[in-house]
């Protein structure tokens, strides 16, 4: 039950310390049936946690661990558009909106938000870090075990937080655009946060914390007392993409701040939220390790699950999420008026090289 707060950082951990493998989810007969085709676009990339499609076919995809953002045009050829100065910057959350461009940098506690606009380059626009070291959203709310006796919580091991409230940590993993407004999903904030043009930040949205009741099993794995079973515990809200859907709300997708293998059941959900007012709804729950989110014209969404490798759609007005189409690893989905575009192979494996994919899907 260790916190996310470097989000990327705990998948390679969950996946490469852990050699944790899921097989892809397979789509029921119906759903097989419509399955698109995949076409790639782009390979041997590290890490392509993030990406953006403009209206022209235009693809940015983020290598995220490189601290690399490249663009793929139509014809397949790949050209930079940001490399990071410093060693260990992370790059991604990467929008795009009618020839504006959006990414984020992370390097330690310092996190900043991005633009390019025509002349191709790169203008810092907000300072996401400071935002978050002096307004810290999350700071009243309550996370791990509550009221628990305090003979019980001293035998939890060290690693896992008995309890605690939101903590001061920025990690943008995600934006969206409309009308020079950005919109970023913080997954070590637990939060979304808007920008305007002028570069002012404001917290829109707390993601709510995520009650678990601690099973035997859920216990044992995480060799905790038997004392917890039975126990709620408040696991983190991490939001990992924001969308803007047709009916001008946004949608965010979210992990736990905890196991995402499954073992504390399928916690990642699915919300959408009032960008007037900040109110979160809960659209479809059920997930795991939910990573992408793209939302159709139509009002379709589409979540991209890390671990068991699949892309599930959710129809319009429904909160079930069917399995649509499966590949390994599956990370970033995008919409388009020319289809969906999705990152495969997002993390490298434990020996040999990199073979993050881009694919188009139709």
């Amino acid at each position: 039950m260790s916190r996310h707060g470097a989000i990327a950082s705990s998948f390679a951990l969950a996946l490469l310390a852990a050699g944790l493998t899921v097989a892809p989810a397979q789509a029921d007969d119906g759903d097989r049936a419509a399955a698109p085709k995949a076409t790639t676009l782009a390979k041997g990339l590290l890490s392509p946690l993030s990406l953006a499609v403009s209206e022209d076919g235009t693809v940015y995809a983020a290598q995220n661990f490189a601290g690399m953002l490249m663009k793929i045009a139509s014809g397949g050829k790949s050209v930079p558009v940001y490399q990071a100065k410093k060693k260990g910057t992370e790059v991604g959350a990467v929008s795009e909106h009618r020839g504006s461009l959006r990414f984020a940098t992370t390097k330690g506690r310092k996190a900043l938000l991005w633009g390019v606009g025509g002349s191709g380059k790169a203008v810092k626009l907000a300072d996401l870090g400071a935002f978050e070291k002096k307004k810290n959203p999350d700071a009243d709310v309550a996370y791990g075990f509550q009221g628990l006796d305090p003979a019980c919580a001293a035998q939890i091991p060290e690693e896992i937080p008995a309890a605690y409230t939101g903590i001061v940590e920025s990690h943008p993993y995600a934006t969206a655009m409309r009308r020079g407004t950005t919109y970023v999903a913080d997954a070590a904030g637990n939060d979304i946060v808007e920008v305007t043009p002028k570069g002012k930040v404001k917290a829109l949205a707390v993601l709510p914390a995520v009650p678990v009741v601690v099973t035997a099993e859920i216990a044992a794995g995480s060799q905790m007392p038997a004392c917890v079973v039975g126990k709620t515990y408040n696991f983190e809200s991490v939001p990992t993409d924001v969308e803007l859907g047709p009916d001008g709300k946004l949608y965010v997708s979210t992990l736990t701040g905890g196991p995402e293998d499954g073992s504390t059941g399928a916690q990642s959900k699915v919300y959408r939220i009032n960008r007037k007012t900040g109110a979160t709804k809960l659209v479809a729950e059920g997930l795991m390790s939910a990573v992408g989110l793209a939302v159709a014209r139509n009002g379709d969404l589409y979540v991209s699950q890390l671990f068991p490798g699949q892309v599930s759609r959710i129809k319009k007005g429904s909160s079930v999420a069917k399995p649509w189409f499966s590949a390994k690893m599956t990370g970033d989905v995008e919409w388009s008026r020319r289809g969906l575009h999705l990152t495969t192979d997002v993390l490298p494996p434990e020996k040999g090289k990199p073979n993050g994919k881009v694919v188009h899907l139709r």
